[in-house]
């Protein structure tokens, strides 16, 4: 029914779904802005199917992280094309929509903002300071590229598959993989602190000490949970050690 024109528009707009934030619905502006491309085609011989379509978005609260709106845009496309051929009725859409929209608003923050981004910014900031700077751009490069992909990928995901796109994206365990990578960070953060803070630093030795220590927390995963008295403990114990090796 939509033609590929259709959800380039959506897709593009899933960029702007955040310029219009509000303290009234949050991101509802930006999703309805995002739909409705698609919307003005599924309900162009029918106004009032079209007002009605808009404001099911215009009234609701909605407010995720911006990497899985694509993924949640596309989902909602695919569902309104279910409630169009009369294929899901409209009182169960209302009822599970916010269910998942909370759901990937959780997994984003967890994931994309308390991983994978504050993993990013350690990798960049430590090969500037170590005056990498060309390797930093192209791996800063290669991640946005990266991102691009992920977004254009859970857009085609979700309005292909609807709500079975779930049990895709359940399979990536996204949670564990975010635990790990906290994990890293917590290495990436004594690795910088290493590097502008202890004068005289034989960073060899803590690098390969510290790696050590982490693929044996790797190797068990209930340390996972001691991860922050991990990072106490490997700073004082590099301090130490700093000072047994120049003494």
């Amino acid at each position: 029914m939509l033609k590929i024109k259709d959800l380039l528009q959506c897709f593009l707009r899933t960029y702007f779904i955040g310029s219009v934030f509000n303290t009234r619905g949050l991101q509802n502006i930006g999703l309805a802005y995002a739909l409705d491309p698609a919307l003005r085609v599924f309900y162009k011989e029918d106004l009032k199917s079209l007002r009605k379509a808009r404001m099911r978005y215009l009234r609701k609260v909605y407010n995720c992280h911006p990497f899985w709106s694509p993924f949640l845009v596309g989902i909602f496309l695919s569902l309104e094309q279910k409630i169009i051929k009369k294929e899901l009725e409209l009182k169960d859409y209302q009822k599970f929509r916010p269910t998942i929209v909370y759901t990937f608003s959780a997994i984003g923050d967890s994931f994309f903002g308390g991983s994978l981004l504050p993993n990013w910014a350690l990798f960049t900031s430590i090969f500037i300071i170590l005056g990498w700077y060309k390797t930093a751009f192209f791996v800063s490069l290669i991640l946005f590229l990266g991102l691009q992909i992920f977004k254009i990928y859970t857009f085609i995901l979700g309005y292909k598959k609807g709500v079975l796109a779930l049990q895709t994206l359940g399979k990536w365990n996204l949670i564990d993989v975010g635990q790990y990578i906290k994990l890293i960070n917590t290495g990436l953060i004594l690795i910088f602190i290493d590097l502008n803070w202890i004068e005289n630093i034989h960073f060899l030795w803590n690098f390969i000490f510290l790696y050590f220590i982490f693929g044996f927390v790797l190797f068990f995963k209930k340390f996972m949970k001691i991860r922050e008295l991990i990072l106490i403990f490997l700073f004082i114990f590099i301090c130490f050690l700093d000072k047994f090796l120049l003494s």
